[in-house]
């Protein structure tokens, strides 16, 4: 197996991290790779948002707006702590990267190949993630996607977020993984 190879087959969802800070010279080398995935008339629709230390609220208060109407129906003396973990949910990891699609206004851009080429941009920084010794997942679910993450971030109305990259120093073992067969998915027509 070539490096590359290993380094595609080892990669996992690693959720849990340690607080250790990661320099930001390696958040930038993962950033670096990502913006290398191939996108169509190379728009290079992609856009990072990256938070660490006290930046990480930003996410954190999203994520208490998103639950606001879950907290508002708890007792009273539950309100306080629901709003501390949903707070907490954005310290999971010292550095989490919010990738964005900001879709290119060429009439040749096509708005789902405009997003492939943002998925493959965040494959490209767990890739590299995985090859530098840090553990990341990649989260979405409703906050990712409520107006209120794209206010907070400051992004475009017309671009998406595709994800958060809560990125650290892995406090886990990975876990293991079974695929299907590649040959169990493919077709070959040959004539």
């Amino acid at each position: 197996m070539t490096g590359i190879e290993e380094v595609i087959r080892g990669r996992r969802s690693i959720g849990k991290v340690k607080d250790d800070p990661v320099p930001k010279e390696l958040v930038e080398k993962l950033l670096d790779a990502a913006i290398w995935a191939p996108n169509h008339h190379h728009t290079e629709p992609w856009k990072f948002i990256v938070m660490t230390g006290e930046g990480r609220r930003t996410l954190g208060q999203v994520y208490v707006e998103c639950a606001a109407d879950a907290i508002a129906a708890l007792p009273e003396s539950e309100q306080e702590e629901r709003r501390r973990k949903e707070m907490a949910k954005a310290f999971r990891s010292p550095v989490v990267i919010a990738a964005a699609c900001v879709p290119s206004d060429s009439p040749k851009a096509v708005l789902a190949e405009e997003l492939a080429a943002v998925h493959a941009a965040v494959q490209n920084l767990l890739l590299t993630a995985h090859a530098e010794g840090l553990g990341g997942v990649w989260r979405t679910g409703v906050p990712a996607y409520d107006p209120a993450m794209k206010k907070a971030l400051q992004l475009e109305d017309h671009a998406q977020v595709v994800g958060l990259i809560f990125i650290g120093y892995p406090d886990m073992q990975a876990p293991t993984a079974k695929r299907t067969p590649a040959s169990a998915k493919t077709v070959w027509i040959e004539q």
